[in-house]
C-alpha cells in the first residue's frame, strides 16, 4: 500500500502540490518493490512506514542524542574535532561550508566510538536496526530492477563498509540571520542510500528536477529514505540522487534533531552499472571505486554536482 504526504511548495504560483510517496513495507514484496523503484525514478526520495525498527530503539537514540547536545561545549569537544569524525559546530566538511547546526559524526565501527558504555550500546543497537532496514530496501530495489538480490545490499553489509551515523542538532536561531535561513546547505549524499529520522520539528526540504524547493513534513511513524550518488551511478542515471537541504530552526522553544544513517560501500568497492541495466542504453558513468569518489567529494564544496566528474564524455 502507498499513501501520500502532501507537500506545500514555497512558491505555489510556480509549482503544483506534490505528493511524496509514503510506502508501507508490510505489503507484498512485489508491490512494494515496484512502488520503491517508481519513487526512486521520480523523486529519489520517499518515506517508509511499518519499517520494523522498534520505537524503543529510536526513542533511546533520540534521548541519548539530546543528552549529548545538552552537554557543555568543552565536554562535547572532547569527543573529537569533527575532522572528519567527532563533534562539530557551524563548519560542515573541509571545504569552507557552514550551517546553523552542531553535529556528531560517527563511523559505524563501534570500536571507534569512545563514549560511555550506555551511549555505545544505544548507537550500536540503532545502527544495527537501521542498517538492516537499509539493506531490506536495497534488496527490494534489486527485485524491482531485476538485478541480483544482494547487488546493492552486500556493499552495506560488508565488514569494511564505510557507512556513517550523523546526529544533527539544530538549536533555535536566536540572532539575526541573513543567508536564506539555511541550516545545512543544498547537497546530494555521496553514498548509496540514506535513512533519516527526525523529531517533530520541520526543516527538511527536497528539490525536484525543476529546482524548486519542497518542505517535507515530519512524520513520527516513518523513516525518510533518499537515494545517494552511488546508487544513481549504479542505475546508470535511472534513479535520482535527490538534492536536499535543511532550513535553520526558527522555532523559538524547540530544537530539531535528525539522526542520519549513510549506507556506504567498502573503500575499494568497484562502482559500476550492472549489465542487466545496460541492455538498451550505453553507460553514462565511468567505473570507479568508492575511495576515489569519496576523495573527490571531500575535495569539493557541498553544493557541487560531483557525479558529473565521472561521466563518460
Amino acid at each position: 500500500m502507498v499513501v501520500a504526504t502532501q507537500v506545500n511548495p514555497i512558491r505555489m504560483e510556480k509549482i503544483r502540490e506534490v505528493d511524496i510517496p509514503v510506502i508501507d513495507l508490510s505489503c507484498s514484496r512485489s508491490k512494494v518493490a515496484k512502488l520503491i523503484v517508481k519513487a526512486c525514478e521520480e523523486y529519489g526520495f520517499f518515506k517508509v512506514i511499518n519499517h520494523g525498527v522498534s520505537h524503543h530503539i529510536i526513542k533511546e537514540m533520540e534521548d541519548e542524542s539530546f543528552e549529548f547536545f545538552d552537554k557543555p561545549l568543552p565536554e562535547k569537544e572532547l569527543f573529537g574535532s569533527g575532522n572528519p569524525f567527532g563533534y562539530g559546530s557551524k563548519n560542515i566538511g573541509l571545504s569552507g561550508d557552514t550551517g546553523e547546526l552542531e553535529y556528531l559524526l560517527l563511523p559505524t565501527n563501534q570500536n571507534a566510538i569512545a563514549q560511555t558504555s550506555k551511549f555505545r550500546c544505544v548507537v550500536s543497537s540503532y545502527v544495527k536496526s537501521v542498517r538492516e532496514l537499509a539493506c531490506e530496501i536495497l534488496e527490494l530495489i534489486a527485485k524491482g530492477l531485476g538485478v541480483p538480490h544482494s547487488l546493492f545490499s552486500h556493499l552495506v553489509r560488508h565488514f569494511d563498509s564505510d557507512s556513517l551515523l550523523r546526529l544533527n542538532h539544530y538549536p533555535p536561531v536566536t540572532h539575526s540571520f541573513h543567508h536564506g535561513n539555511i541550516g545545512f546547505g543544498e547537497h546530494s549524499d555521496p553514498q548509496i542510500i540514506t535513512l533519516l529520522r527526525s523529531n517533530d520539528a520541520p526543516g527538511l526540504q527536497i528539490s525536484l528536477r525543476n529546482g524548486l524547493w519542497l518542505p517535507v513534513s515530519p512524520d513520527p511513524h516513518a523513516f525518510c529514505v533518499n537515494i545517494g550518488d552511488i546508487l544513481q551511478a549504479m542505475t546508470n542515471g535511472r534513479f535520482v540522487s535527490v538534492r536536499h537541504r535543511a532550513m535553520a530552526n526558527l522555532l523559538p522553544n524547540q530544537s530539531r534533531l535528525s539522526m542520519v544513517f549513510f549506507g556506504a560501500p567498502p573503500p575499494e568497492a568497484t562502482i559500476a552499472c550492472p549489465p542487466q541495466l545496460l541492455k538498451r542504453n550505453k553507460p553514462i558513468y565511468k567505473t570507479f571505486t568508492w575511495s576515489e569518489y569519496k576523495s573527490h567529494t571531500y575535495a569539493h564544496r557541498l553544493g557541487e554536482t560531483r557525479l558529473d566528474h565521472f561521466k563518460i564524455t
